[in-house]
């Protein structure tokens, strides 16, 4: 038998938090959430970097990784991702570098350009450059982070002779994977370098139209390059919430959900909810059909369908939205980890085999055990006799016995 590869599993942190929430507590509960998942057995959690709008309270996804990593033994962990003009490109490397090294191999360096406009507004950088400035950092930091010597000089950062003092501990360096929501930018940056891809809001309609074709525009731009891209290091970004009943998630849900989605609709300057539809708010973005909230059956089908669109992927991330509370929102986690990983990571494919085949052959090894415990009895009663041995056992002996074809 030869396994299919082994779909991964995580979380992409941004996160989400209300304004009616302490921030403190919030940043301390999505520490537990990411140990919540190393415990379950996740592979991935992503952390994201935003420095406005309130809700996504993480400033520094390598402070957060850090802190992380003592409280985690297995997950690996990565900036989810870097917004890259924010940073001199040679202390970017630095802090990933170090992180490498103190997480024994576990950081993993996704770039961006920037999701919110108005953290670019604040420090004076122009909307409409953070895209180019983005593909010329990530220019030095691929030289970077593999322990190269780089010079480069810009109107916005200067490096002279620029190396990492460390040997990077990941060879040839730590994973980088660049994000991608609808347009080509991420694909382009990704196929460049022949690095990861990680497509965000990939369960949008507009995500899903454009899973086949970014990453049709990453091979080309990678074989243009010299380059490989590896559908292994493709990551999605879905929205997800698991209960064992459909309607239980729904309720469940209305808890965060219509926060959130004030949060998109009136705050952020990203393309998650849509303008124009009206109602019970929480109805009418379920009718979107973007998230997944119902049952594990229904997590399957969902990334199935994601495989089908998108050819194959490697990780599967899950959006950590807090649309449950906490409790609801660690058992859907937990639901998706024993019910739905199992079918994408064919964990029980030699335990149906093996219950299949003592099904198929249960009447001889019934056959086998019994006249194996009747030899023993029937040996015993010749030694001390029948007296503390159950009649109707007897019986059962004689009666075996009996029926047992004469020898010639």
């Amino acid at each position: 038998m030869t396994l299919e590869n082994k779909l991964r599993f995580g979380a992409f942190i941004a996160p989400f938090h209300p304004l009616d929430e302490n921030p403190t507590l919030a940043i301390q509960r999505d520490l537990e959430l990411v140990q919540h998942l190393d415990n379950l057995g996740f592979e991935e959690a992503w952390i994201g970097e935003h420095h406005s709008a309130a809700y996504e309270l993480i400033a520094s996804p390598e402070v957060f990784i850090a802190a992380a990593a003592e409280r985690t033994k297995h997950i690996k962990l990565g900036t989810g991702v870097s917004s890259l003009p924010y940073h001199h490109p040679m202390m970017l490397a630095d802090r990933i570098n170090q992180l490498d090294h103190m997480t024994r191999g576990r950081v993993m360096f996704g770039a961006g350009p920037g999701a919110l406009s108005s953290d670019a507004f604040m420090m004076g950088i122009p909307v409409a450059k953070q895209r180019d400035r983005m593909d010329e950092a990530l220019d030095v930091l691929v030289r970077l982070l593999r322990g190269e010597e780089v010079s480069h000089e810009s109107d916005w950062f200067t490096l002279v002779n620029a190396r990492l003092q460390m040997t990077p501990y990941s060879r040839p360096s730590v994973e980088i994977a660049v994000a991608s929501q609808v347009s080509p930018t991420g694909a382009r940056a990704a196929g460049k370098h022949g690095v990861g891809l990680l497509s965000l809001g990939a369960t949008t309609t507009a995500g899903f139209n454009a899973l086949a074709a970014n990453w049709g525009i990453a091979e080309d731009i990678a074989k243009a390059s010299g380059q490989t891209m590896d559908r292994n290091a493709w990551r999605l970004v879905g929205q997800m919430h698991i209960a064992e009943t459909k309607d239980k998630a729904i309720e469940q849900v209305r808890f965060g959900l219509e926060k959130w989605i004030y949060y998109f609709r009136e705050i952020a300057n990203l393309p998650m909810v849509p303008d124009d539809f009206a109602g019970d708010p929480v109805e009418a973005y379920l009718a979107l059909g973007s998230a997944v909230v119902g049952t594990p059956d229904e997590a399957i089908a969902r990334i199935e369908q994601l495989q089908e669109e998108s050819g194959g992927f490697g990780c599967y991330l899950m959006m950590a939205h807090n649309w449950a509370n906490w409790e609801n929102t660690k058992r859907s986690y937990e639901m998706i980890a024993r019910y739905v990983v199992p079918h994408f990571q064919q964990l029980n494919v030699n335990r149906k085999a093996s219950m299949d085949w003592v099904r198929d052959n249960k009447t001889e090894f019934t056959s086998q055990t019994r006249a194996a415990v009747g030899a023993r009895i029937v040996s015993h009663m010749m030694e001390k006799g029948a007296d503390n041995i159950s009649p109707q056992i007897v019986a059962l002996i004689t009666a075996a016995a009996a029926a047992e074809p004469k020898k010639d």
